[in-house]
């Protein structure tokens, strides 16, 4: 199998490493999530002219392994554009269900002018399609009544991407205006921003043409999931880079922390949970590119994710000491995206229940 990228997708990968790395270094990022909006509109609009703001949403468009190689790119340097929230996630869904006037709404998402977001998490409520929001018809007019929280990007979202129960069963999905629901926001602690949103008998459209959209908010939930294990990947490459050469500039007793065998030998672990990690991401995102929306294959990647972000993360902060969790130093930062990576759709403990719980679906090999 080649695992080798073409050369579009290197030239994307590159060109998405330059614009973030011109951006973003240690100070910058801080100041930009003190920022009123926690992100850089600047930086929007050009990820948006390169393209990326658009990925998947038609045949030509790209599709996951190029959302996988962009993603990598944006956990290499922490950059805090909710480009999976607030653009490629729900804007996959409406191209999915979506009539043709609903489409319409995505060029102007890839053109970086409105913003979206997936409002399908619900207090209590870790994985899954099923939700407690409902929704009412009268006539040709729906509303939703619910509670959404969090929902990453809806403080900012001009649209929202609502996932509701239905009156006679299954889950639907609706587009609701960001105006006209109440909305809390929040910034969590790695540095996102979020919101909770209350519906209380909001207007709401029907995605496309209405009906149980079950299966396509799983297929939804697979794609964010795979997006979130990439990123993970560049902040695990990225904090197994900087901890690799601290011990090789780091002196004590008058040599470098790399002489130390016990030290290297926990690097080298690093480097092999960092592996394990590329291995699943990649198994994941080919997954997807191959039309194998398996939410059993999504749950194994995000559970090596989990575990390997918790390694790299408490190893990375351990081999560097103190300076490890100052604000000013990024190691801390890179621990606290991936944790906050790993509770995003279900921690890695959550996706092995998944994993037992379809363990009657296979078959029992007997001698």
């Amino acid at each position: 199998m080649d695992f080798a990228f073409t050369d579009e997708q290197e030239l994307l990968r590159d060109t998405s490493r330059e614009v973030l790395s011109r951006t973003y270094d240690v100070e910058t990022r801080l100041k930009t999530i003190d920022s009123e909006l926690g992100w850089s509109r600047d930086v929007w609009k050009q990820l948006a002219e390169i393209g990326i703001l658009g990925l998947g949403f038609e045949e030509d468009a790209g599709g996951q392994l190029e959302i996988m190689v962009v993603a990598t790119e944006i956990g290499r340097r922490l950059a805090p554009e909710p480009v999976m929230s607030a653009a490629l996630g729900p804007g996959a869904l409406i191209a999915a269900l979506g009539s043709d006037e609903q489409k319409k709404l995505l060029d102007e998402v890839a053109a970086g002018g409105r913003l979206l977001a997936f409002a399908h998490t619900e207090p209590g409520v870790r994985t899954g399609t099923a939700v407690q929001t409902t929704a009412a018809q009268q006539g040709d007019a729906w509303t939703l009544t619910g509670r959404k929280n969090p929902v990453i990007a809806g403080d900012s979202a001009d649209t929202l991407v609502v996932t509701a129960a239905l009156p006679d069963g299954g889950t639907g999905v609706f587009l609701v205006e960001g105006s006209a629901v109440t909305r809390t926001p929040f910034r969590t602690f790695d540095g996102q921003r979020g919101a909770q949103v209350d519906l209380d008998g909001v207007a709401a459209q029907p995605l496309g043409a209405g009906g149980d959209a079950t299966q396509a908010i799983a297929d939804t939930l697979v794609r964010l999931q795979s997006a979130l294990c990439a990123e993970a990947l560049g902040a695990m490459e990225e904090a197994l880079r900087l901890t690799t050469d601290y011990l090789k500039q780091r002196k004590q007793f008058g040599v470098t922390l790399s002489k130390f065998q016990t030290l290297t030998q926990r690097a080298a672990d690093m480097y092999v949970s960092l592996e394990l990690a590329r291995s699943m991401t990649y198994y994941a995102a080919m997954s997807i590119a191959d039309g194998n929306l398996d939410p059993a294959i999504a749950a194994r990647a995000k559970l090596q994710i989990g575990r390997s972000g918790r390694h790299i993360a408490q190893e990375a902060i351990q081999l560097h000491g103190g300076i490890g969790v100052t604000a000013e130093y990024p190691v801390g930062h890179y621990a606290a995206r991936l944790t906050a990576i790993e509770h995003t759709l279900g921690s890695a403990q959550d996706q092995l229940h998944v994993l037992i719980d379809g363990l009657g679906d296979y078959e029992v090999i007997t001698v």
